[in-house]
């Protein structure tokens, strides 16, 4: 249930993009505000025509512009979820849902309402739903049409950090049971790189890059596209222990990290998103710091920016950490392909919503 895209407009953006999304797999489309990533999501759902386009489902055309093609929103199984939620304020959480069904089944709906953690809230209209909550809903109604594509247009923007935090560790988890196509449009780098498995780099209505996230992450000329500050690295860690000085012992490819207190339970696994331009190197072990984190490391890649900054990929483990130094830091220590690097990380540099519950271990929490 492959979803193919190919758009192409002259407004009311100039627009040239095709990609493809295959069952199951999440896809992000980052860029700049203006880009056309919501234009391309419209387009998807049948909201927008561009001058030329193609999109298809499964062998099913939804448009194509050359063979006078267009079904219209209705007639297209696609599951929309907007930033800001777009229920009936006079219909129950229950009622939303069904209200995209082809058939109204009260048990359907409270079985999807579970499956995003609302059980028990079926009776409950918006205004008596938290944020989190009424997106959930929304993510419910949009899953109750049996969606042979799945579309979430910035949707966690309207909530606060700890409710975004919770919803990020809850699509991870719906993904499960998910089986078709996901587009996610978003300009929220850390979001991103949490959830996508590849992304789409958009600049001016133009791909930049389309890859893997890590490796989109590692490209310079996507990252310039995108914002270079966004440059990080994912590292994959299981909670080890609390300590009582308010710091949490993970267990990481790179040996043990030192972070502010994790709110769960030793044996969790986790994802870290490290930022480049926290990231520190030395070429000797350090001594008498007060960062908690030094991990011994080798330079794989060197590479330049337009600027005077390097990005340096080091290998930890298995892994990569990105550090962004300057030209000039570079060219002091001689740095080359190979050599060994000490990685400094201060603990209170990682922001908690840089911090995700790995896949398999994703909270189901409210």
């Amino acid at each position: 249930m492959a979803l193919e895209v190919m758009a192409r407009a002259d407004s009311p953006i100039p627009l040239d993009v095709a990609f493809r999304v295959e069952p199951g797999e999440l896809i992000a489309l980052v860029g700049h505000s203006g880009s056309g990533k919501t234009t391309l999501l419209r387009s998807i759902a049948g909201l927008w025509r561009p001058e030329t386009a193609r999109v298809a489902v499964n062998g099913t055309t939804w448009l194509d512009t050359a063979a006078r093609v267009d079904l219209p929103p209705h007639r297209r199984r696609v599951g929309i979820v907007f930033q800001n939620y777009a229920l009936f304020p006079h219909m129950t959480a229950a009622q939303n849902v069904m209200a995209a069904m082809d058939t109204a089944d009260y048990a359907e709906a409270e079985r999807v309402l579970d499956l995003v953690n609302l059980h028990g809230l079926a009776h409950r209209k918006p205004a008596h739903l938290s944020g989190g909550q009424q997106q959930r809903v929304a993510v419910a109604r949009a899953l109750a049409r049996k969606p042979h594509a799945l579309l979430l247009d910035e949707p966690f923007s309207a909530v606060d950090r700890a409710t975004r935090e919770k919803l990020y560790d809850e699509i991870v988890a719906l993904r499960a049971h998910l089986a078709m196509p996901v587009v996610l449009v978003t300009h929220d780098m850390n979001e991103a790189q949490f959830l996508a498995d590849r992304m789409v780099v958009i600049e001016k209505g133009h791909v930049v890059q389309e890859d893997t996230t890590a490796r989109v992450m590692a490209d310079a000329h996507a990252l310039r596209a995108m914002g270079i500050r966004e440059v990080a690295a994912m590292l994959p860690a299981v909670i080890a222990e609390h300590g009582d000085d308010g710091l949490t012992r993970l267990d990481a490819p790179t040996g043990p990290l030192y972070l502010p207190w994790i709110d769960a339970v030793p044996g969790t696994g986790l994802r870290v998103r490290i930022m480049a331009h926290e990231v520190i190197l030395s070429r000797a072990f350090p001594d008498g710091l007060s960062a908690q984190n030094i991990i011994a490391g080798t330079v794989t890649r060197i590479v330049p920016g337009a600027g005077p900054g390097v990005m340096i990929h080091v290998d930890v483990g298995g892994h990569e950490i990105l550090a962004r130094i300057t030209r000039r830091a570079a060219e002091q220590m001689a740095l080359q392909p190979g050599m060994t690097v000490h990685a400094i990380l201060k603990s209170m540099s990682i922001a908690r919503d840089h911090v995700v519950r790995a896949p398999d271990a994703a909270s189901t929490a409210e």
